[in-house]
């Protein structure tokens, strides 16, 4: 129940540390879906793929791994959930060709995205199909109330929990289903050097124990591992999952 991967996965700076240096880059993605189950996509926010593109990485992974996808900042930035019907439909239909490799779909919300713009958001959620998982993060902190929580917990949309330095923590359960990222600072790590720039383990051992008793209840938890958090997105990834005695998937 407990899904673990990273920001994106085609980093040249991971050759010689996760990816062999011979590997060549149409075959990243496999060998990526070979260790982890998941993994979140972020050119979504910049532009939507085609459909070859779509059908290209659900060829390229096994039954059980899910992307999860950030919408489009059209929708979430550019028009801040108003009057984006058509590019929310569009975006839908064009990552429903992943099928059921298709996981949590994420709206980042910008920190523009203030109180006034609650009852958008509400009625943004009620218009999606209701047969997918929905996330919301959240950049301003001033809407981390119980306004926000009734919106997301009506609609059955998780509130990503997030480790930055940005926004402070809130881990207010709002869904049947968790979402994390650590997301990291910027200001200490350049997450350019494919190695770990600073050590993270007290914090990973926290969350693993934290995560832990959901997965144990049942609860489906998704967890997404940035280049800022250490450094070394795989390492983290992998100790993560070491911690809540997974381990790792191993190369075929």
């Amino acid at each position: 129940m407990i899904h673990i991967g990273t920001m994106g996965w085609g980093y040249a700076f991971w050759r010689g540390n996760f990816y062999p240096e011979s590997l060549p880059t149409e075959e990243l993605l496999s060998y990526y879906s070979k260790q982890f189950d998941t993994v979140e996509i972020n050119n979504t926010f910049y532009r939507i793929p085609n459909a070859q593109t779509m059908n290209n990485w659900k060829q390229q992974v096994g039954k059980a791994f899910a992307f999860s996808l950030k919408f489009p900042r059209i929708i979430t930035h550019v028009k801040m959930l108003k009057d984006c019907r058509e590019e929310t439909n569009f975006f839908l239909e064009r990552v429903k060709l992943l099928g059921s490799k298709l996981g949590p779909l994420l709206l980042q919300l910008p920190p523009a995205f203030n109180e006034a713009y609650l009852p958008l958001l509400e009625q943004f959620l009620q218009e999606l199909p209701k047969n997918r998982p929905y996330v919301v993060e959240v950049r301003n902190k001033t809407i981390l109330n119980e306004n926000l929580y009734s919106i997301l917990r009506d609609n059955n949309v998780s509130l990503a929990w997030v480790e930055s330095h940005l926004i402070p923590a809130d881990e207010t359960v709002t869904s049947d289903f968790l979402y994390v990222r650590w997301e990291g600072d910027r200001k200490k790590v350049k997450g350019v050097l494919g190695k770990r720039e600073i050590d993270r383990n007290p914090e990973l051992r926290s969350w693993a124990k934290k995560l832990r008793l959901f997965s144990d209840s049942n609860c489906e938890v998704f967890g997404y591992f940035s280049k800022y958090f250490s450094g070394d997105a795989p390492a983290d990834a992998r100790e993560f999952l070491a911690l809540v005695g997974k381990g790792q998937k191993s190369p075929e």
